[in-house]
Parts: C-alpha cells; structure tokens; sequence
C-alpha cells in the first residue's frame, strides 16, 4: 500500500480532489465543473447520481490514470456541501435529486409549522439554534407533505457526504457537525441523534450512524475500487461539510480560530471549546471529538458578483481589450478606483434570502441611491461593501455573544486579488490572515485522511500550512464605514416589508425551472 493521502471536495459549483504526501507536498488535482439547478425561486438542487457520485468518479479516475494507481493511496477523505437532504432506497439508490443546504429555503411553512407544534424555545434549547433554512427536520417535513411515496421508500436519509462515503464503502456514517444542522433530530450537547421530535420527521433508524470527521469509516468495497480505480480496502474517513474542511486546510483548529471562506456563499467557522447557543448563529459539534463550533453563512456572496458579470454586463458592453464583455479581473479593477462607499451608495446582498445573522429567507437584494451619475463600476462596489457590511454583522454577532476570536483566515476564491479581503478588513476594522498552499477544503480533506489511516497528528497540520499574507485594515475609512454599517442595518429594516411582500409575489409566481 502507498502513502499518498486523497482529499475531495464537493462544492456548489465545482468538485476538486487533491493527491498529498504525508509531508503536505500536493502531487496531484483534478477539478470537475457542475451546475446547479434551481427548480423554482428559493430552491436549489443536485443530481446525486449525475454531479456528487459522477465528479468523485472523475476526480478518482484522473488522479489515478497517469503514474499514480490505486494502490499508491494510503487514505481517503470527503468533504461535500452541506447539510444537504437525500432519501436513499435500500440499495444506495437515491430516490429524488438533493435538497441543498441553506440556500435552499423551500420548507418556510414547515419551520413556521414545526415551531408552532415543538416551541422555538424547546427547539432552541434542544439544538443549540433556532430552525432556519439550514436545518433539515422542515425539509423532512416538506418531503413527507409534498412527496409522500419518496418519504415512505426511503431506507436512509442521508447528506452528500454520508451518501458518498457509502457509495465507497457501504457504511452509513455522518459526521456530527452536519448533524448539528438536522435539527430537531440532533442532540447538541449528547452528541447524538435524538428520540425525542422524530414524530412528522424521520425514525433515527432511518439516519446514518455517527462519527467524528477524523475517525475512520470504513473501507473502499470491491464495487466502488472496480468503478473509481482506488484499490479495495483503502481506509475512508467519516469526512465532514466542505466549510470544515476549508477551515482545517488553512490550519483553524484551535479555539478562537476563525475561518471566512469566501465562495459562492460566505461561510464562517469559529472554532470553540464550549457551546455558545445563539439564535442569529449556528451552534454546532465540531471536527473533533473535544470541540465545538459557530457557524454561520450568508446565501449570496461570491454568486452576487457572478450574477452581476453574468446576467448585468455579460455579453453587453465592451471590455478593456473593446470587444468582449468585462472579466471579473476588468471589473475588480474598477470597483478599485471607485472611493470607499461608492460614491453613495449601498447594497444589501440578499439576493436568495439571508442565513446569518438576521435568518431571513424572504430577504432579497436592494440597491439604495442609485442616480444618473453612478455607473458599472460604482455598482459593483457597492456589492462588494454590501457583502463585506454582511460579514462585519456577523463578525460582530460572534463577538456580542462572548466568543473570542483570536485570529481570522481568509480563504476562497473571493480573495484572489486582495481588494474584497481589504474591503472586508476595512469595513470590519478586522486584519485577516492568508495562508499557503491554497488548496481548499480538499486539503483538509487529505489530512482528515491521514488522521483516520493514523499516518498524521493533529500537530502535523503546522507542517502543512503556512503564513503568506496579513490582510490589515485601512483606519483612514473607517468613519465613512461605521456610518455605513449602521445605514445598511437601517436599510434592511426599512425595507423588509415591502422586500418581503416581493419574495412572496415571486413564490406564487414561480413557472417552470432553469438550470444554473
């Protein structure tokens, strides 16, 4: 057997494995674009079979087709979007595509019903959190009032992880931060599925067994080896969601670490050593057996400024070269020499509703002071600052409720070219560390890998990440960023009727389905 270490991560939008020494030296990566579908407003999708199973497949494969094989991987690690619903049949065989994590805010009925049978109270204090559109028990609820057969068949009700880990080795096992987020089902401070609200929801018999991300799953079967080319027997690890592994990979795993993951969504992890219930953010267990975690998200982040290329600029006016539409390095570079508030005006980046803090998936965006004089570029800043004005409400929840937060790592592709990182460290009055090699949350899948095989220490992951950047803020806009936060609080309460008069104009509105 061989020592290298096989990290993959399935995100939203892409799927990437990584090849490791136990040194931390990369040796190998393959990345594998997807869509994601949205069905209908307030919805969002995978196919399990055609994205989560087939890029793991391709990752696999690419990785083990040159001079590495199968039998030179020690250890296998997953990491996957979460926490994400899917009914599986007795044989593996999902019954319905994925229902995804947070973005997806179709069962607001259900909390509304769940809270009104259980008591948000109850519910909080059971949890940790409150029900959001993270929370999987409404989404069970959903598939029980809206696709009864589906619910009834399903042998297992599994997240992506879960559902790939036993695609390679047959057990079902679920890491316990995502089952922080299959509340009610999950009990906080045991650590472990709960009896008590399975009534509406699922049977514990019907969810996977529990685990901690760096224990060891099970083993690669003869069936996964014949379709993947790893070889039969190869360790796999119980893996985690994609934002812990993201946080791992750049070495935030002390308490009072804080990782910012900046991607399609904004995802925050702040390592603890006890829970911090909180209803704004998400109390969770965390990676390892002694830790504990905040977590939280906001919906549309990275999405934001691919929607604005896309559906705003793309195809339309002339870029630098004057003949193709911007690039987002051409739109960066003007959002740059636009001054700190944009020249008046503000953004809320809730474009598909907003997680963290406020838990509002009936929030939408609002572009405020919008005249004649402003332009592409104004616009865009201001997204940016809007976004950046949503982090520092997060950052600052974290700190109201008495969590210390001792160091923040910027990770994602949101950091490439500095300026949103130092928007961000402006607005927030935060410095913001970056670190090398930038792998993402397949990295720190591999070294969950080598934890689980027992090739690797906790201690090991310093030799893997180190220092590359201090992100420090800008004091001289400081003032003019204060004022802002506190107008962007304002806005969001003066326009949250009307916003949410709108969202329910486009629910009942809703025709057909695209595919993103």
């Amino acid at each position: 057997m061989g020592e290298l270490l096989l990290g993959i991560d399935v995100g939203t939008g892409s799927t990437k494995g990584v090849l490791v020494t136990p040194g931390g030296e990369v040796v190998g990566e393959h990345v594998v674009p997807h869509g994601l579908e949205i069905p209908r407003p307030g919805w969002a999708e995978h196919d399990a079979e055609g994205v989560w199973w087939h890029d793991v497949v391709s990752v696999c494969r690419a990785l083990t087709s040159g001079s590495v094989s199968g039998a030179d991987i020690a250890g296998v690690a997953l990491s996957a979007i979460g926490p994400c619903l899917l009914p599986v049949a007795a044989d593996g065989r999902p019954l319905r595509k994925g229902i995804l994590y947070g973005v997806d805010t179709r069962a607001t009925h259900e909390i509304a019903e769940l809270e009104s049978e259980l008591g948000a109270d109850e519910i909080f204090a059971h949890s940790g959190m409150p029900l959001s559109s993270q929370a999987i028990g409404p989404k069970l609820r959903w598939l029980l009032r809206h696709e009864p057969s589906v619910w009834h068949d399903a042998h297992t009700f599994h997240t992506a992880s879960s559902w790939l880990v036993e695609r390679l080795t047959g057990e079902r096992v679920m890491d316990r931060h995502t089952a922080s987020h299959w509340m009610p089902l999950f009990d906080l401070r045991a650590g472990t599925w709960s009896e008590r609200y399975t009534e509406g929801l699922a049977d514990v018999g019907r969810l996977p067994r529990l685990g901690w991300s760096d224990e060891r799953a099970g083993e690669v079967t003869t069936t996964a080896a014949a379709t993947t080319g790893l070889r039969a027997g190869t360790p796999v690890a119980v893996g985690t969601v994609d934002a812990v592994a993201e946080s791992i990979s750049v070495g935030a795993v002390a308490p009072g670490d804080l990782m910012i993951m900046y991607g399609s969504t904004t995802f925050f992890v702040l390592v603890t050593d006890a829970p911090h219930p909180d209803p704004r953010v998400w109390t969770t267990r965390g990676a390892f057996a002694e830790q504990y975690a905040l977590a939280a998200g906001m919906a549309t982040t990275g999405s934001l400024t691919a929607w604005f290329k896309d559906a705003l600029v793309g195809g339309g006016d002339a870029g630098a070269g004057g003949t193709s539409a911007p690039s987002f390095a051409d739109l960066f570079a003007a959002a740059a020499t636009v001054p700190p508030g944009a020249d008046g005006l503000l953004a809320l980046p809730y474009f598909s509703g907003e997680r963290t803090p406020i838990q509002d998936p009936d929030a939408r965006g609002v572009i405020a002071g919008l005249s004649l004089g402003h332009g592409r570029a104004h616009v865009f800043r201001a997204l940016l600052e809007g976004v950046a004005y949503g982090v520092r409400h997060n950052l600052e929840t974290f700190r109201s409720m008495g969590a210390p937060i001792r160091r923040v790592i910027a990770v994602g592709g949101g950091t490439q070219g500095g300026l949103w990182t130092q928007i961000v460290s402006d607005v927030s009055g935060t410095p913001q560390e970056r670190t090398r090699p930038h792998h993402g949350a397949a990295f720190g899948d591999a070294f969950l890998a080598g934890l689980a095989t027992g090739a690797l220490r906790r201690a090991d992951l310093a030799t893997w990440v180190r220092p590359d950047a201090r992100v420090e803020p800008d004091t001289t806009a400081r003032a003019l960023y204060d004022a802002g936060f506190e107008r962007y609080l304002r806005l969001y309460r003066a326009s949250r009727d009307v916003v949410h008069e709108l969202a329910h104009e486009q629910a009942s509105g809703a025709r057909g389905s695209t595919t993103m």
